[in-house]
């Protein structure tokens, strides 16, 4: 198994890029086709399964804070089809870094996120 394949890499990061964009614009239908529909997702006070709950929570949610930031960005290949990406993100003016765990595989609709977990440190 090839593991940190650049062009595998290349691909995830795309759809990475994508994610963050979608993310940060709030746009919940873009965001959402990023995730398989099965996906599980653990936030800071919050969980989801599958893409239907995922939704009900993001449209109830409020816009993220402007001036999202991230901060040593990993993604990491094994084989053709699997990806991990983790990431610290914060915002201006508060010194706590969140945490982003994301589990990608290659689906034949492409990249998806199958799992995800988000937190922040509590103190």
């Amino acid at each position: 198994m090839e593991r940190n394949s650049p062009e595998v890499i290349a691909e995830v990061t795309a759809a990475f890029e994508g994610y963050e964009r979608a993310l940060v614009a709030n746009d919940v239908e873009a965001m959402l086709g990023y995730f398989a529909p099965e996906a599980v997702r653990f936030g800071i006070a919050d969980q989801q399964v599958g893409i239907e709950e995922q939704r009900r929570w993001r449209l109830a949610q409020a816009p993220l804070p402007p001036g999202r930031r991230l901060k040593d960005t990993i993604i990491s290949t094994y084989g053709e089809s699997t990806a991990t990406v983790t990431t610290l993100f914060g915002y201006p003016g508060r010194d706590v870094l969140g945490r982003q765990t994301q589990a990608w595989a290659r689906l034949p609709e492409g990249w998806r996120i199958i799992t995800a977990h988000v937190s922040e440190p509590t103190g």
